[in-house]
């Protein structure tokens, strides 16, 4: 059957080597590259029969891996820690390039080969680094965002290595072709940025209005493979092209589409090409060079993680965030792989590099869970003999936080929590891990913290342990489950109010012990409904049914436990049911000159008057002797029926 029995059997071997990834605890990735030494030329066993095919599908693999990327490429997920992700990602780079070229030349390789060394391994893996932190609970914590945002801006570092690289490999090159090489890219970018953005969406409007998922998807492979194989044509490289037209393509309306999308195929192709990554690592290398592969995983555990730790520290991130990134990310990359599959098609790179390289990258994620899990106990360790380091606070009592309120997230919400408790004089203190956000809180002088809330270290601070209530305010739902697991860890008795994003949501956090979690959209879409159905004349009875039936839809949990929540909701609904309406006396109305009790008012209308302004002057709950004036505005409760009548009475010319 030729290449489908070659396919056939990759797909068996993927299967079983990640089933194998997945009861071991690893990515996926690594069950793949497993499958592909299996199978590959190097083993004994079943064998592929055509090798080259595979890679040329497995090219397609890189070209939609870089598209995807393009696709979910956002600046808005590096804004909170755009500095240490813009600035200090290339600095780890380049500070690692430079020492994997010093180590190359100390092996005594050549020039060229010690800076693809160093290219290679300054990248470290998405893929496992993601999977590391979801597994440990982790995702939204500080540590884990700044991992994040280093880990795209390498991503994308990929496209101008495999660019620049291929031209260091010949040494007639020199800096006029590469230089050109540069000019090559920079027109092909501008280009495709003034035509993409303008030809692109239309282009898939006009197909999305056919309403079929087959010619969309086929559109979307369409662009990011063919734009790919144009930039091929020109010169330049086929996963750059795709990266590009991803980027394109996230800007338009169609891009979350286009993404959910392409996300099957490039798992499939994306199997396809760490199957083929697998096949070009040789067993007996490995074994043969077991002791320098080690050797060189135990280097960059300690060099390129200090790196990563000693520039997360000088970003100004403190605590246990640079031993987590550092531990984090040692390990090299997947991309490591299309960039060195790269290196050895331009013979740049040997297989002897090649297969180093792969076996160090392999290692390397294996270990990366067990190094990210000693983040912890070398902190513990590091407090003991150190100290804790100072955390920045503002207005913190001298006495101390006792009986108080802790607000997770002092971003708009937690402000106007902050300043109603302040009017209420209700002690409180509020956590923020956003530096700007922290001096907004302490400019309007609220008792603050700069920290993570999800690091013990933080929590204690906040006296956690004392306090009467937790307020989380954070919109990312992970971040608030990671604070929601280690509150409880240090106080289970503590009741937690949680902001959440979905009714999926809410009913995880109920699980996970939270005591009530709000839904801000849903509140502010209730209220702007209620408002359009008053205006449209909607009984308020009807109105408020509706409500609370969505309410005790959405909170049912806390709703149908507690009593008192079910009190606050039935003077809720009284309160909407006595809506306050504002009427200007005139001039010749039956009630000028009158006292409230000549009016009747209650026995006439059925309102009740609990205001009344004159010349800008409130006077609340006025007596029975109160004498109305022309020009007095009056505040009454009652319905909309009485409310109207009163109105009518008081705007009303005697005859």
């Amino acid at each position: 059957m030729g290449i489908a029995a070659d396919i056939v059997t990759i797909m068996l071997a993927a299967l079983i080597g990640g089933l194998l990834a997945q009861w071991l605890k690893q990515p996926l990735i690594l069950g793949y590259i497993l499958a592909g030494i299996v199978v590959g030329p190097h083993s004994a066993a079943v064998q592929i029969s055509d090798i080259h095919e595979i890679e040329r599908l497995a090219e397609i693999g890189v070209g939609l891996l870089l598209f995807a990327l393009g696709l979910e490429f956002s600046l808005k997920e590096l804004a909170p820690v755009r500095k240490i992700a813009l600035i200090g990602t290339p600095i780890q780079i380049v500070l690692t390039i430079a020492f994997g070229y010093g180590l190359g030349i100390f092996f005594g390789w050549s020039p060229v080969k010690s800076l693809w060394l160093g290219s290679l391994i300054s990248l470290s893996s998405t893929m496992v680094t993601l999977k590391t932190l979801m597994n440990r609970g982790l995702l939204g914590t500080l540590s884990s965002k700044v991992m994040i945002g280093m880990l795209i801006v390498q991503d994308i570092a990929v496209v101008p290595l495999m660019i620049i690289l291929p031209q260091l490999s010949n040494p007639k090159a020199g800096l006029p072709i590469l230089g050109f090489a540069v000019v090559k890219s920079a027109a092909f970018l501008l280009i495709m940025f003034y035509l993409g953005t303008r030809l692109l969406p239309r282009l898939l409007a006009y197909i999305a209005k056919w309403n079929s998922r087959e010619l969309f998807i086929l559109a979307i492979m369409a662009i990011g493979l063919g734009i790919g194989y144009a930039t091929y044509l020109v010169g330049l490289s086929f996963a750059f092209g795709a990266f590009v037209a991803g980027m394109v393509l996230s800007e338009s309306d169609y891009g979350h589409q286009a993404l959910s999308d392409i996300i099957p195929l490039r798992d499939i192709f994306g199997m396809l090409f760490f199957i083929s990554v697998g096949m070009l690592l040789d067993p007996r290398f490995l074994f043969a060079n077991l002791g320098k592969v080690l050797l060189m995983v135990l280097v960059l555990f300690l060099v390129k993680g200090s790196i990563f730790a000693v520039l997360t520290r000088m970003f100004g991130y403190g605590n246990i965030v640079p031993l987590a990134v550092g531990l984090g990310l040692f390990q090299v990359g997947e991309f490591s792989f299309v960039l060195a599959r790269v290196g050895v098609e331009t013979e740049a790179i040997g297989n002897n590099l090649y297969s180093f390289i792969l076996a160090t990258s392999v290692i390397s994620m294996v270990a990366t869970p067990l190094a990210s899990s000693l983040a912890g106990p070398l902190y513990k360790v590091k407090k003991h003999f150190l100290g804790h380091e100072r955390l920045e606070t503002s207005n913190i009592p001298d006495h101390g936080l006792s009986r108080h309120i802790v607000i997770a997230g002092g971003g708009q919400l937690g402000q106007h929590i902050a300043a109603m408790l302040n009017h209420l004089q209700i002690p409180f203190v509020i956590v923020e891990a956003n530096h700007q956000r922290m001096l907004k809180c302490k400019a309007k002088n609220f008792p603050v913290i700069f920290g993570d809330m999800t690091q013990e270290n933080v929590m204690k601070i906040t006296r956690l342990n004392k306090a009467r209530l937790l307020l989380i305010t954070i919109p990312s739902i992970v971040a608030v489950e990671a604070v929601v697991k280690q509150a409880q860890s240090i106080n289970k008795k503590l009741h937690i109010v949680a902001r959440a994003e979905g009714k999926e949501q809410v009913k995880q956090l109920y699980k996970g012990g939270v005591y009530m979690a709000v839904l801000p959209e849903m509140e502010a879409g209730l209220e702007i409904a209620r408002q359009a159905l008053l205006h449209l004349d909607v009984p308020i009875t009807s109105i408020q049914q509706f409500t609370d039936t969505v309410r005790q839809q959405m909170y049912g949990p806390i709703y149908h436990s507690d009593p008192d929540f079910q009190l606050m909701e039935k003077l809720d609904t009284i309160k909407y049911q006595l809506e306050i309406g504002w009427a200007k006396v005139a001039e010749n109305s039956p009630f000028t000159h009158k006292t409230l009790m000549e009016t009747k008012v209650r026995n006439i209308t059925g309102v009740s008057v609990v205001g009344v302004i004159r010349k800008g002057i409130f006077a609340p709950n006025p007596k029975a002797d109160y004498r109305f004036s022309p020009g007095d505005l009056v505040a009454v409760v009652g319905s909309k029926q009485e409310r109207d009548h009163f109105q009518l009475l008081a705007e009303e010319k005697s005859v």
